[in-house]
């Protein structure tokens, strides 16, 4: 069919009207803390109650107050969205009912604990992948997230308080917030209302202080917090001083990360420790695992596989460039860090014995004695029997 000249093509018109359909998507702000306890389900809810007083459309699509009344007080007239029953082992347990939100279509949204897993049976595994849909669909949305939680944190995080977390989000869900405001308070005042029974019931607030609300633990975990969102404001300030033309051009964008990573112990740590290393170079992170030759190939069991293929997902997850190889191993990444303008690289200490050692190399020191112009940080296994081999 020949379009007489002048008129418009029906399929531009169309795609222009679908595009003029789709929603704004919605901004998202959170709330982050060193630990529970600090406040930021309260602030929420007053920040909640700010923006209805100026004639905003705010619902609760789910609010977690833990038995503490102060919280539960805080919600007070605000219009609550009835959660979804899902029945699981016999239980009818509570999640957020995304539908129904999406249906009410609010103008803000408060979602409670980010990284949150779902009942099995829910829309969604993880609550944040809810936060997703509100998002695109136009809603805005105010979560909260303590900073245990963020999945690049995890091995630090466990070194620092002894404590595994075992609930994570990934990196890039906070990232794509619009504002992450920290609710802080001091070590000392966070224990005194543990003790007071304002965080949690008696028996469980006295295993708290016993475990993980230690002095040392939510120092080192408020350290954390602070850090994340100062590096929140330089990104910020980055952003404004190149939006003048302050300056020309991202600072570090030049920078390039690279993790070597194979079936042993310790691969997501140092894929963890690299994309921390890109964040703060706001640089490019790839992970690269080299497939030994068959005539060198050691024994592998099937924990080793389980382990690596667990470790290039975390690092699919964190938004990572996933590289393959085949060959020599010390030949391969050099070659791919020479041809690809690798800045630094990342890689684990070697395992095996200084007589295996003499005999054979090691992948580190080939990399350290024939790469040149490329950082390598070498990082120590973590586990305590990490140097026995």
């Amino acid at each position: 069919m020949v379009r007489e000249p002048g008129r418009p093509d029906p399929d531009a018109l169309l795609a222009k009207i679908k595009a003029e359909e789709k929603p704004a998507r919605g901004r998202l702000r959170i709330y982050l803390g060193a630990a529970a306890g600090v406040g930021k389900t309260y602030t929420m809810l007053e920040e909640a109650h700010r923006r209805e007083d100026r004639g905003t459309d705010v619902v609760i699509g789910w609010v977690e107050t833990h038995g503490r009344v102060h919280t539960a007080e805080q919600i007070r007239d605000l219009e609550v969205v009835p959660p979804r029953e899902i029945e699981y082992k016999g239980a009818l347990l509570k999640e957020m009912d995304v539908d129904a939100v999406l249906r009410r279509h609010p103008e803000v949204a408060l979602v409670d604990e980010l990284a949150h897993t779902n009942v099995p049976g829910s829309r969604n595994e993880k609550r944040y992948e809810d936060v997703l849909e509100l998002l695109e669909a136009g809603i805005n949305v105010i979560s909260t997230l303590n900073i245990q939680h963020i999945e690049s944190l995890n091995d630090t995080v466990q070194q620092l308080t002894g404590v595994a977390v075992r609930e994570t989000i990934p990196d890039w869900v906070v990232d794509q917030a619009d504002e992450v405001e920290l609710i802080d308070m001091s070590p000392r005042a966070l224990i005194q209302r543990m003790k007071h029974g304002n965080i949690y019931p008696p028996e469980q607030a006295r295993r708290a202080l016993d475990n993980f609300f230690t002095p040392a633990n939510l120092t080192a975990l408020r350290d954390l917090a602070l850090r994340a969102t100062a590096k929140e404001v330089e990104d910020d300030l980055s952003q404004y001083m190149q939006a003048g033309e302050i300056a020309v051009g991202a600072p570090g964008a030049s920078e390039r990360i690279m993790v070597a990573v194979d079936h042993r112990p310790g691969g997501k740590t140092l894929i963890r420790r690299g994309w921390r290393m890109a964040a703060a170079f706001k640089g490019e992170l790839v992970v690269v695992h080299v497939e030994p030759d068959q005539g060198v190939r050691q024994a592998r069991t099937v924990e080793d596989e389980r382990r690596l293929r667990s470790a290039l997902q975390l690092a699919d997850e964190l938004g990572a460039e996933v590289v393959r190889l085949r060959g020599k191993v010390s030949e391969e990444l050099i070659a791919y860090a020479q041809t690809h303008n690798v800045t630094h690289i990342v890689i684990g200490h070697p395992t095996h014995s200084r007589w295996e050692e003499f005999l054979h190399g090691s992948v580190s020191s080939d990399i350290l004695r024939k790469l040149r112009g490329v950082d390598v940080h070498v990082i120590a296994d973590p586990r305590p029997d990490g140097r026995k081999r």
